[in-house]
């Protein structure tokens, strides 16, 4: 097939594309490619963001977390006007509805190369544990049907981790051929430089949408129990309220900041609290694999996550930080307490994070293998030394 030279990278989240996509918009167009990302909540400034990127900021109609299928079904006859318009002959989508919505929206549209990444399962699938109400078994039966339907028309779909492809190729909602696994989204090392560690007071922190299957619940919990051993122990909480069914009231996680269990700045720039954090906690009960984990890695913070799909890439048990069950809140507890009864651990199991962010999450290295699939040529300025101010 041809080179790609015009490509829709499709999202429904605008921030989403500086944050976790910005490296690869920016390969994309040093490449040659025009790239026009499309999302439906930009503002000035995540339009300014884009455009510094090399690409076109475009504006669509699509509503991330509703389930109103007819919205959905005009949304994606517009999507695939504005694909007409546009004249692109790839498309590139991620995140749950722009994957099915967008690639079907391509197909109609005629573009001639279509691609999606599944960053992860997602609330749908994603279980709490709970007894699954009729309502979320009948969306789970509903979004399996579109994912058969829209990845039966994708050239190559990418995961990030094994047990995502075992999932997708046994539920045939994507044919084996098709399925390709990229371990992540990689991190800038150099902009994700390592920082001291932090001995006192031990800080844990923990970076993420507040949704229940993040593990937060049990986050505070373990928090609670360490704090009554060693109150000086910190635990930060970053992140916004979502929208989602699975998210936390404000008011529940207001309760645990006037408790004094955690502390929670809300939805801040990560990087400067990770700095001041001795141990990243992510006790999720599924991921891709997570972004922030890989930023924390690779500014020398040992992590405790679970020993679940996505988080279980990040971790050698033991060597960089801990893996703990899903929803086990005495292990989680535990392990904080190692670091906070043995500091020494953190410097160490610090620089072993560091090490395989470097050889497991460079972003460079990453988006060469994205662009390989998306048949695209990197351009020659893209080979340049890592770890370098």
């Amino acid at each position: 097939m041809p080179t790609p030279r015009r490509l829709a990278l499709i999202s429904s989240q605008a921030f989403s594309i500086g944050n976790f996509r910005g490296p690869l918009v920016r390969d994309l167009a040093q490449a040659g490619v025009e790239v026009f990302a499309l999302a439906p909540d930009y503002d000035d400034r995540q339009r300014d963001i884009v455009r510094a990127l090399g690409a076109q900021p475009v504006d669509i109609s699509l509503d991330r977390t509703g389930m109103n299928p007819l919205r959905d079904g005009f949304d994606m006859l517009r999507l695939a006007a504005v694909l007409r318009r546009l004249r692109v002959d790839t498309s590139f989508a991620y995140f749950i509805k722009p994957v099915i919505y967008g690639t079907l929206a391509a197909w109609l549209a005629g573009v001639s190369r279509r691609f999606a990444l599944i960053p992860g399962l997602g609330y749908v699938f994603t279980h709490s544990g709970e007894y699954l109400p009729w309502r979320r078994r009948l969306l789970q039966a509903g979004v399996s049907r579109l994912y058969r339907t829209a990845l039966a028309r994708a050239d190559r779909v990418v995961f990030q981790n094994p047990d995502d492809v075992e999932a997708f190729v046994t539920a045939r909602w994507v044919a084996a051929n098709r399925a390709i696994c990229i371990r992540g989204t990689g991190v800038d090392l150099a902009e994700w430089s390592p920082a001291p560690p932090v001995l006192e007071p031990v800080t844990f922190v923990l970076a993420a949408r507040l949704l229940r299957e993040k593990g937060i619940a049990e986050y505070a919990e373990a928090a609670r129990r360490v704090k009554a051993r060693h109150p000086a122990a910190r635990f930060v909480l970053l992140g916004d309220l979502d929208p989602n069914p699975g998210g936390f009231s404000r008011a529940e996680v207001e309760a645990w900041v006037a408790q004094g269990v955690l502390e929670w700045p809300g939805h801040v720039d990560v990087q400067p609290w990770l700095a001041r954090a001795s141990v990243y906690v992510l006790p999720s009960y599924r991921e891709g694999v997570p972004r922030s984990t890989q930023e924390a890695m690779a500014m020398g913070r040992p992590v405790i996550t679970t020993d679940a799909p996505g988080c279980r890439e990040t971790v050698i048990d033991g060597g960089n930080g801990f893996l703990v069950p899903v929803r086990d809140v005495d292990a989680l507890a535990e392990r904080m307490l190692r670091f906070i009864e043995n500091p020494a651990l953190i410097e160490t199991m610090g620089r072993r994070s560091r090490q395989l962010a470097e050889e497991r999450f460079d972003v460079r290295r990453i988006n060469a293998r994205l662009l390989e699939v998306l048949g695209i040529a990197p351009a020659p300025t893209q080979a340049k030394p890592s770890g370098t101010g």
